[in-house]
């Protein structure tokens, strides 16, 4: 019996969407055809709903302190572990320290109540919905940044979308091909001993398609290997775990040239309904690792950060007021970062609608006054070129510049 090409993808852990594409679908990312310097866009998704108001503290908003009694993250006027002032309004988690002097070089910017203006407070839709760029639709095929990539070129470079992920995020999905891996040493090693019995597998087959998908499929590991032997070990110290090492490979590819126009990585364990903690605890514990991971990032990239923008995002916040479990429940307006060499950095972005409970959204959370599709619309406009957005978040018309990019 002829397998089919869904049972080939999964054998091998080959993430292209699709296989279709002739043999030199991978060649040009090798050799003598490699990509000069390019825009990059990296999106760190955190799944499970980050505190945003632990995040970056409003300790100037006085319901702030009163909302959160056990919880809250002392002022900056206060002794140890406290927030670290930004700018006399807002204080950063003492846990993201590392990202402070990046700020300070007005590299770092930071929107706060944003994220999607649906009201689902269930992780599995408000996840779906930020992934497809339609909060509310749920027809919606293809995530908005694979259709990103369709309005910017028809390119076949097989690395222009990479997710290092175990499986394509929905945010990726779609008609123009992108790779899945866990990092670029796994995919290797693991194709590379699957190597002949796979040859033998697709060389015997009839259908074309699935055989030149078996040819694309050697032609990233060659490619894969060209990227590992090139490229040396960082001497930036990024953090254990799977996001530190997600950030150092797409450091790695990017740093190689080999094409990347987008990257995806995310970082889990935001769901904080218990225990949730104030300057210590479950949540400083998540933000250390970011915060290590995206400082990492920026040193190890050095100037080439001119060439790329970071853009961190989940699927809504917590309620301003904590719980009877010292932790906060499914809430709405979040805090987004931006981090790159071409950002305007150094401010605290959107606009703030306050604590008081006459503002409150929907009397518990904090409301939303800046759409995550306006942040990364500026990014696709103003750092990647892409000149109409219409396709990537159809019905969307952003009411003003945030000037986010230099």
């Amino acid at each position: 019996m002829e397998p089919s090409r869904r049972s080939f993808l999964k054998s091998v852990g080959l993430g292209f969407v699709a296989l279709g594409l002739p043999p030199t679908f991978l060649v040009r990312a090798a050799g003598a055809e490699q990509n000069s310097r390019g825009k990059v866009f990296v999106v760190v998704f955190q799944r499970g709903g980050m505190d945003g108001l632990n995040v970056v503290v409003p300790f100037k908003d006085p319901a702030y302190y009163i909302l959160r009694p056990s919880i809250a993250v002392p002022d900056p006027a206060a002794g140890e572990d406290k927030a670290i002032d930004l700018d006399g309004f807002y204080g950063l988690h003492p846990a993201l320290a590392p990202l402070k002097s990046i700020y300070d070089k007005r590299h770092l910017a930071i929107i706060h109540a944003a994220g999607s203006p649906d009201n689902t407070r269930s992780h599995f839709d408000a996840q779906d919905y930020m992934e497809i760029g339609t909060p509310g639709l749920k027809n919606t095929p293809d995530g908005w940044l694979n259709r990103s990539l369709a309005g910017r070129s028809n390119s076949p470079m097989p690395l222009r979308a990479v997710a290092m992920t175990a499986r394509t995020p929905r945010m990726l999905a779609g008609e123009t091909p992108t790779l899945t891996i866990s990092s670029i040493d796994e995919f290797r090693l693991r194709n590379e001993q699957l190597n002949s019995s796979l040859q033998k597998l697709y060389a015997n087959t009839t259908d074309p398609l699935f055989r030149r998908g078996g040819e694309s499929l050697f032609q990233a590991m060659a490619t894969l290997r060209q990227v590992q032997a090139a490229i040396p070990e960082s001497t930036a110290t990024y953090p254990n775990g799977r996001f530190g090492q997600s950030m150092k490979q797409i450091a790695r590819l990017i740093k190689s040239d080999v094409g990347v126009e987008i990257a995806f990585a995310e970082i889990e364990g935001w769901d904080t309904h218990v225990n949730e903690g104030g300057a210590k605890g479950q949540l400083a514990n998540r933000l250390k690792e970011l915060g290590e991971g995206l400082s990492a990032f920026y040193q190890d990239l050095g100037d080439r950060m001119e060439d790329v923008v970071v853009v961190t995002m989940s699927e809504f916040g917590r309620t301003a007021r904590e719980n009877g479990n010292r932790g906060t429940d499914h809430g709405h307006a979040n805090v987004m970062f931006a981090l790159g060499g071409n950002v305007r950095g150094g401010r605290v972005l959107g606009r703030w609608p306050g604590l008081a409970p006459e503002v409150l959204y929907e009397g518990r959370d904090l409301d939303l006054t800046t759409d995550y599709r306006a942040v990364c619309s500026e990014v696709l406009q103003q750092h990647l070129g892409l000149k109409s957005l219409t396709a990537v978040f159809p019905g969307f018309r952003s009411s003003g510049s945030l000037g986010l990019i230099g």
